[in-house]
């Protein structure tokens, strides 16, 4: 049980090095969940910045109801790794 003290004892002064802390990605990096409810069916639903479709009846929402404009091809990461 010394054994155990005496390395506790040598531990307890040794700190783990300080790291900058990870600050949280900002609210507009990305997409935001949005929810509304179905102008359709009334079911609540779920989307991507204010673009919507129902699941249960089948309603979308026109795309230009977003709450930001959709990225142009040139802009879409996906776009840029396919063969011209």
């Amino acid at each position: 049980m010394l054994g155990n003290l005496r390395y506790m004892s040598e531990r307890i002064g040794t700190w783990p090095p300080e790291v900058e802390p990870v600050t949280a990605p900002e609210p507009e990096d990305g997409p935001q969940i949005t929810y509304a409810e179905c102008r359709k069916c009334g079911t609540q639903i779920a989307g991507l910045d204010g673009r919507y479709s129902c699941g249960v009846c089948g309603w979308v929402n026109h795309h230009s109801e977003g709450h930001r404009p959709l990225p142009t091809a040139a802009e879409d990461p996906d776009m840029q790794n396919r063969l011209a």
